[in-house]
């Protein structure tokens, strides 16, 4: 039995809320030995793939 895509989207935003949760995301607000913070490093290739995993639940295949 596959998951419905509501659930997977709502597991999805689940995921994205504990991925983008302060606590986690300030241990990365520190700097690194390049002399900035590694934040965005982090932050932009979480957020894209949540796209791309919301992606793939939409335009998956249709269930019946």
């Amino acid at each position: 039995m596959k998951p419905s895509r509501t659930s997977l989207l709502t597991a999805l935003g689940i995921l994205a809320l504990l991925l983008f949760s302060p606590p986690l995301l300030l241990l990365y607000d520190r700097e690194g030995p390049w002399g900035f913070s590694a934040l965005s490093l982090v932050i932009y290739p979480l957020w894209g793939l949540v796209i791309v995993l919301a992606a793939l639940v939409l335009e998956g295949r249709d269930e019946k």
